[in-house]
């Protein structure tokens, strides 16, 4: 018997049993679809993880004040002050904006409504470190940093706090018991890192310093951070040597740390692509339970199947057209679950990224996959089943009929 006339009985046969033959490659199926509605979700989970972290500062470094200098000795004292900040932005060439930060967790209050918020003390350069944009008034500058002026610039979150649908513009709000005057308010930015962008109120780092808490330092005006942006990803390593050596210059020993924000994507895209994996590892187990309901239903198939065998192979048909036709039954059950399985998958991974912010993408190379590892499935678990049928003695078959 030629391989077209054992096809033309296997896909009769599955026909003639419809039901069973649609239940067994349900376990096909499900497994298919999992694999790749895993895959391309969780790279859709990948990529929009790490566009929500570019958008807080892709390029961003931060320099922080150690518990310790370089001779392991303790620095209680601010280090970190507002002159550093000047100093690298005019003497690192790979920086493109450096933002000092002073910040204090404060109440802030407007007539019978307030709220703790995060104040901040910064500078007009933060908006580019940061990406942050003003959706109503103005931000912070120059001149107002050298007045000390008692201005402040709202999240949109504390905004809507303190102000409610009041438009906060041109009102003044008390902070540490001091009146500031509301001359901007954040567009949206979301969380990061643990950390609500939208709900911080800034001020002047000077106003900060001297009016609010109050700081002082022999060596200027002592700061909590530094925020520095480099030209671009390519000029971060080289940006983070520059400030090092200034630093450590200025300072005398290395009493700061300075911590890059691409190592910290870097881990974020290993952290996300292995649970990827992990989930479509998980899924592929239910391809594993497909492929051993398929040899299930096959070795049921033969024991119904016993005086039909026995007939084919008294009246002249060999244990290898026996054992083609079940084989070829068992391929044709995983490769149609598997390919019914794939469009499932693709149509779930798309409703996905409809409903969902996720961009998922189309895992070709999931697809391949999966569907070649269901066809393996099937002529792997048929063998068994298809062998106990081949290997069927005629007379023993038609006498258990």
């Amino acid at each position: 018997m030629d391989i077209v006339e054992s096809i033309k009985m296997a896909v009769t046969t599955l026909n003639a049993n419809k039901l069973r033959s649609s239940l067994t490659m349900l376990g096909i199926i499900i497994g298919n679809a999992s694999v790749i509605a895993m895959v391309g979700i969780g790279k859709g989970a990948q990529d929009y993880t790490l566009k929500q972290m570019e958008s807080f500062g892709g390029n961003t470094l931060f320099v922080y004040q150690s518990s310790e200098d370089s001779e392991g000795f303790t620095t209680p004292e601010p280090t970190l002050v507002l002159s550093d900040a000047e100093a690298i932005a005019a003497q690192a060439p790979d920086v493109k904006a450096v933002a000092p930060v002073i910040e204090s967790k404060l109440l802030i209050q407007y007539r019978t409504r307030s709220s703790f918020t995060s104040v901040k003390g910064v500078t007009t350069e933060l908006l580019e470190v940061k990406n942050l944009a003003v959706v109503r008034g103005r931000f912070l500058d120059l001149n107002q940093q050298r007045q000390n002026a008692q201005v402040v610039v709202l999240g949109a979150e504390t905004a809507n706090k303190i102000f409610s649908h009041e438009d906060p513009l041109g009102h003044e709000v008390q902070i540490n018991n001091m009146s500031f005057q509301v001359i901007g308010v954040m567009a949206v930015k979301g969380s990061f890192a643990g950390e609500n962008e939208d709900d911080v109120a800034y001020v002047p780092i000077t106003t900060m310093a001297n009016q609010i808490t109050g700081r002082k330092s022999p060596y200027g005006i002592p700061i909590d951070s530094l925020q520095v942006s480099a030209k671009d990803r390519l000029s971060i390593r080289a940006a983070a040597f520059q400030i090092n050596n200034l630093l450590t210059r200025l300072h005398g020993n290395k009493d700061f740390i300075v911590v890059s924000d691409k190592s910290f994507l870097n881990l974020v895209s290993q952290i996300a692509g292995m649970l990827t994996l992990m989930l479509a590892a998980i899924a592929s187990i239910s391809l594993l339970v497909g492929g051993i309901g398929v040899m299930n239903i096959m070795l049921v198939s033969v024991t119904e199947r016993t005086q039909e065998i026995g007939l084919r192979k008294a009246i002249g048909a060999t244990q290898q057209a026996i054992l083609s036709q079940f084989m070829i039954e068992a391929i044709i059950l995983s490769v149609a679950g598997g390919l019914v399985g794939t469009g499932v998958g693709i149509g779930g991974t798309l409703l996905v990224g409809v409903l969902t912010p996720l961009k998922p993408s189309i895992p070709f190379v999931a697809i391949a996959l999966a569907v070649g590892v269901s066809g393996g499935i099937g002529l792997f678990f048929g063998v068994v089943p298809a062998r106990r049928a081949a290997q069927l003695d005629p007379i023993v078959a038609l006498r258990s009929a």
